[in-house]
Order: structure tokens, then sequence, then C-alpha cells
């Protein structure tokens, strides 16, 4: 493991250009054209696919492509984990996502993140994780931004900007998005 890498899963300023890490890019990247590529009718291709990318997951999870990731080794899926159509995840840190989760069309998340002093952003990045419980639904156009935490069957509202945590059982919407109400 190259010590770019191991800055950048501890959330540590790293270089994004450091080689294995583009070389981890480039495979993530081959690997999601391909599973774009697919046809509705190849479903064992696409499964396959799934497996090569999710560190977890890939197994059960349900994907409507195109879909794109940074890295993908740092995406672990509970069961049945349901991606629609343009999903994002930018996954330099780990993104953990529960069981039974869906996401809408077009949800961002990312756990990349810059510096603010642009002499720093010209040599580096970094991350924080990202959580998500069982049965939440993230509403189409969502972006979830570093290091927020999802509760367990709450309901993001479409075109969010998750910009802090949401408790579990909640309605929350908005940009930023806030807690509305609990649900059922």
């Amino acid at each position: 493991m190259s010590i770019e890498l191991e800055k950048m899963l501890a959330g540590e300023p790293y270089n994004p250009m450091d080689p294995h890490l583009a070389a981890q890019r480039a495979r993530a990247r081959d690997l999601c054209q391909a599973l774009n590529a697919t046809h509705e009718a190849d479903l064992d291709e696409r499964r396959r696919l799934l497996v090569e990318i999710f560190g977890a997951g890939g197994d059960t999870a349900w994907m409507q492509p195109p879909f794109y990731c940074d890295y993908g080794f740092n995406i672990e899926l509970g069961e049945r984990v349901f991606f629609n159509f343009n999903c994002v995840v930018l996954d330099v840190c780990k993104v953990r996502i529960g069981s039974f989760t869906l996401f809408g069309p077009a949800v961002q998340i990312y756990t990349a993140t810059h510096p603010m002093d642009a002499q720093a952003r010209r040599r580096e990045e970094s991350g924080r994780p990202i959580e998500i419980g069982s049965d939440v639904w993230v509403g189409g156009g969502a972006i979830i931004l570093p290091g927020v935490h999802i509760g367990s069957r709450a309901v993001i509202g479409a075109g969010s900007v998750v910009t802090r945590d949401v408790p579990a059982g909640v309605f929350a919407a908005g940009n930023p998005c806030r807690v509305v109400r609990d649900v059922a």
C-alpha cells in the first residue's frame, strides 16, 4: 500500500497525483465504463462488474447505470442497495451504506474535500468518511457532503444538500438539509 493511499484512507491530506492512486482511479473508471456500457439483458456481466467495483455488497446491489466512482473499493454496501441512473460516489474515504437503502437518480456522495488555501489545493486534498444507515431513501439529485452520517430509516428529500448528520427515522430536506419531521 502506498503512503499516499494510507494518508487518503486516514482522512489526512494526500497527493492525489500519486501514481498508485492514479492507477486505482483508472481501474475504477474502466470498470464503471464497462458497467455503463452493459445492456439490460447483461445481468451476469453487470453482477460480475459490481462485485469487482465495490469493496462489499456488489453481489446483491441493484444498479441502473450509468454509475461513477473514484475507487470503488472504499464503498461497502449492505444487502440490496439500489442506485438509480447517474449516481456518483467520490470515495476517497470509506462510504458505508446499510441494507435496503435506495438512491434516486443523480444522487452524489462526496467524501472528498479540498483545502481552503489555494496553494495547498494545488498539491493535496483529503476526505472524510460517510455512513448511511439501512432502509434510507435518498431522493433524486441530493448531494451528501464529506463526513455526514445519515441514520437508518431516514428519508432525504430530492435536491437536498446534506451538510451535517441526519438522525434515524426522520424526513429531512432542503439546502442546507434540515429535519422536517419524524417518519413512521
